[in-house]
């Protein structure tokens, strides 16, 4: 009898401690279902999100943007691989589906990689010039190597003729270009400069110049000088400082609306004529 009781009690305090149990996976399931709701509430914008910026990545791809550098090493920014026409057809037709004026801005960027291409292949196979896309803009890398001497601002023969092709593909209304001079760190005192500053600013005017003669408005030009101070790479090697003497050609959206002939003609106004000069800056 005694016994029979004891087990009772004990069955009772066992099923007692146990109780918690059923609060707990209450708690549990309600913390589950919490989460559900806000994962559902935020899939499809991250969906939107993930789409778009995989289709601006894929296409910077095949602009050849993110290339391995000069020593055939990738970067947190290139690929030695560039997507297939098809890969590029998806990734403009997602584009569209997310952001149609993103769709356009690669389209365009991916048309005018072909142009450039086409006029200035064999540069480009030989490291002379590079096409990359920084959050600057389009950029058309002149390396020193294709187109100065060392400490001299003067064109290599044959250097003009590259750039005027470069021109005739960058000529047109709705782009601007910012002609950006850079050097590497060795410091430089000769008759005609006294600082890299000087040296990196009259090769940016020299190319600037090539480029007012190969019918490029100067309205929709600029130039800089950086000297050393923007450099792409490390300056403690001879790969490094040759990689940062360059001369940038930086391709930005026009920011001033592009007259058609129709509205100049329907308000009786002749186009405007070209400014006599660039704008030049030291930076």
């Amino acid at each position: 009898m005694r016994h029979s009781r004891r087990a009772r009690f004990a069955a009772h305090e066992s099923a007692g401690h146990e109780r918690w149990l059923i609060s707990y996976s209450d708690f549990v399931t309600l913390l589950f279902a919490f989460f559900v709701v806000l994962f559902a509430a935020t899939y499809r914008d991250n969906q939107v999100v993930r789409k778009l910026s995989r289709a601006i990545h894929n296409g910077f791809q095949t602009l050849g943007a993110f290339t391995a550098d000069e020593n055939g090493n990738g970067g947190a920014y290139s690929t030695t691989t560039l997507l297939a026409d098809d890969n590029t057809s998806r990734v403009q037709n997602d584009s569209v589906t997310t952001n149609p004026a993103a769709a356009r801005s690669v389209q365009e960027m991916l048309q005018l990689r072909r142009q450039l291409e086409a006029a200035i292949g064999k540069e480009i196979a030989n490291r002379e010039i590079v096409l990359q896309v920084t959050p600057d803009g389009f950029v058309i890398s002149l390396k020193e190597l294709g187109f100065f001497d060392s400490g001299r601002a003067d064109l290599l023969p044959g250097a003009g003729q590259k750039i005027a092709r470069i021109a005739k593909v960058l000529a047109r209304p709705d782009l601007e270009i910012r002609v950006e001079g850079h050097s590497d760190n060795q410091p430089i005192h000769n008759e005609q400069f006294r600082s890299n500053w000087e040296l990196s600013t009259a090769r940016a005017m020299t190319v600037l110049q090539i480029l007012v003669g190969g019918g490029f408005d100067p309205k929709s030009l600029s130039a800089s000088g950086y000297g050393e101070y923007r450099p792409v790479a490390d300056n403690a090697t001879p790969e490094g400082r040759r990689m940062n003497r360059r001369v940038d050609l930086v391709v930005v959206q026009s920011r001033q609306p592009v007259p058609s002939a129709s509205s100049n003609a329907a308000d009786g106004k002749k186009p405007a004529a070209p400014a006599s000069a660039a704008r030049a800056t030291a930076m």
